[in-house]
């Protein structure tokens, strides 16, 4: 399971995701999308400058398989580096492979299967940060907003985003303009997905990150789930 911790990370890493509420007229619509994306960039700028932890469970049919913490950073070129502070399998999972060259190869084929599956799903689910200026448009135009909930959230909610009867929902504090919570439903290879992942701000520097997010594939019986958490300027 050590191989899956870069791409659960990205793929966590990847939810992040400015709202907006829709103006009245084409060219308002335009210019927050544009506003949107800018604002993206920045939080995305603002992150190279901290340090954080990752902590990581991979769970398949209710058993805790994997846990891993990492102190993770940008290095110099723009790319994660990722520090190992601890890695233990749940209780009663064995540290290493069972003697036995079948049941070796048996468990080396299943974790090579989830890799890939897990790599195919990120890059699935990347779709829904809606990465371009044009795609924040195009779902700003179709969403449909709800609220205030509870919390004092405003919601967009928006069907067919990516692929044919998926949902995905972003709910926004209206006075900071951050996401505090993002939904999404859809399928991959044929299996039912679901993701939920909400988000907290650094009030001294208003940098704001996905706190705690997972994926289940209930099919599967599979769950990641990832908390980020001891933010942490550099110091340069």
């Amino acid at each position: 399971m050590k191989t899956l911790l870069p791409l659960v990370l990205a793929f966590v890493a990847s939810v992040y995701v400015h709202a907006g509420f829709a103006q009245s007229g084409q060219y308002a619509a335009a210019n927050r999308a544009v506003q949107i994306s800018e604002a993206r960039r920045a939080n995305a700028a603002l992150m190279h400058h901290f340090t954080w932890n990752s902590r990581v469970e991979i769970i398949v049919d209710g058993q805790v398989k994997d846990i891993r913490i990492e102190q993770v950073q940008y290095g110099p070129f723009g790319q994660l580096q990722h520090n190992l502070l601890n890695d233990q399998p749940a209780q009663g999972a064995p540290a290493i492979l069972p003697f036995g060259f079948l049941r070796k190869a048996i468990e080396q084929q299943q974790k090579q299967e989830m890799e890939t599956f897990l790599q195919g799903l990120k890059q699935m689910l990347q779709q829904y940060t809606l990465p371009t200026t044009g795609k924040i448009l195009d779902f700003m135009a179709s969403a449909t907003p709800a609220g205030p909930n509870e919390y004092g959230y405003y919601a967009l909610s928006g069907s067919n985003v990516v692929q044919p009867g998926d949902e995905l929902t972003i709910w926004v504090d209206p006075w900071t303009r951050h996401v505090r919570q993002v939904k999404v439903s859809t399928t991959f290879q044929g299996d039912a997905v679901q993701l939920t992942a909400t988000f907290q701000t650094l009030h001294q520097s208003n940098l704001n990150y996905a706190a705690f997010a997972e994926a289940t594939v209930p099919a599967k019986q599979l769950s990641v789930q990832v908390q980020n958490y001891n933010y942490a300027r550099l110091a340069y």
